[in-house]
């Protein structure tokens, strides 16, 4: 059942980060990461809060599974692999871009079609191999094709135009826009674009984590719930090889997780309960280990989570230090804060 009156929209203002992790050498804090995390319960109360959760804030990538599931409430016919791609930030292996034409084949469209910004493959690896191969950038190859196609498919299905899908007052746009608010509880603070060409939605930090704890909390055959089966069944579709948010979702039963450009991780459980991270300086090393210790304090057992425990700190070749989450974040004694 959908909510029908969403909260008021969060503030815009500069948001209140806090320090959520430490670069740590030789025992001696070399740099320190500010962020704000979130953790709700099952019963979706913030059980533990550091930071400004309550900004208005750009969740990036983190929002895909939210778009996926607008994307099916009207009517996308696609499960496992190629809705997982639906929802994808993904490396640009043969098989995401294969994916991605299966989408646009599905839907009658060829490549030209798509309107994501042309791209190198995300992966360092897969981008190397394609650069060696004389390719240049490419829609299909963007991290954001699998999405792309999906919205195009979309809007195939209900008759709604193709050359201007990512425009926000565009039908596909708008259902987005209602599954946003409907998913977070409050309305969307601002609208701008995203990396890829497609519209982006302001919401808060705790917003973000209410809509990811709701996805895979829902009764079986919901849209929530087919997305949620989908990037848990393939979670190198939504990612790629050797990510770290596919990585956490094998490692942990259960669990989806996205994760987001400038540092934001969401990871939620099916009995409700869900962690939000946001990274204020945009560090990859950072979001992580912040969003496993977030994941610990909401109950997760500390050996599922401890291959993702921080990034070690080398020095000459050899291990110096790490990066850890805050102590505030690591003390399961520390009560939830404001």
């Amino acid at each position: 059942m959908h909510s029908t009156s969403p909260a008021e929209a969060p503030l815009v203002r500069e948001p209140r980060h806090v320090p959520v992790a430490h670069l740590v050498r030789g025992g001696v804090t070399e740099g320190v990461h500010y962020g704000s995390v979130v953790v709700l319960d099952e019963d979706g109360r913030a059980a533990f809060r550091l930071g400004d959760t309550e900004a208005a804030f750009y969740p990036r990538s983190a929002l895909k599974p939210l778009q996926a599931v607008a994307m099916v409430r009207a009517g996308l016919p696609l499960e496992g692999e190629l809705l997982s791609l639906a929802a994808a930030s993904h490396s640009g292996e043969e098989r995401h871009l294969d994916g991605t034409r299966r989408i646009l084949r599905l839907a009658g469209l060829a490549e030209d079609r798509l309107r994501n910004v042309p791209d190198l493959p995300f992966d360092p690896a897969v981008r190397d191999a394609w650069v060696r191969e004389g390719r240049g950038p490419s829609r299909l190859a963007q991290n954001c094709s699998g999405k792309h196609a999906a919205m195009l498919y979309t809007c195939t299905i209900n008759g709604w135009s193709l050359d201007d899908y990512l425009d926000p007052a565009h039908p596909l746009q708008q259902a987005v826009a209602e599954t946003v608010e409907d998913l977070t509880g409050q309305r969307v603070a601002r609208v701008t674009v995203d990396g890829c060409g497609a519209p982006l939605f302001a919401v808060s930090l705790h917003g973000l984590a209410r809509a990811a704890a709701r996805i895979p909390a829902a009764a079986p055959g919901t849209p929530e719930a087919r997305v949620a089966d989908a990037m848990r069944a393939y979670p190198e579709m939504a990612s790629g090889a050797g990510r770290d948010v596919a990585a956490l979702m094998r490692a942990v039963p259960g669990l989806l997780a996205k994760d987001g450009f400038e540092g934001v991780q969401v990871a939620a459980l099916p009995d409700g309960r869900a962690v939000a991270v946001k990274i204020a300086d945009g560090a990859n090393r950072a979001r992580i280990p912040v969003a496993a210790a977030a994941l610990a304090r909401a109950g997760v057992a500390p050996a599922l989570l401890a291959d993702f425990a921080g990034e070690v700190v080398l020095g000459g070749g050899e291990p110096v230090g790490r990066v850890r989450p805050v102590p505030a974040l690591e003390d399961t004694s520390v009560p939830a804060c404001a």
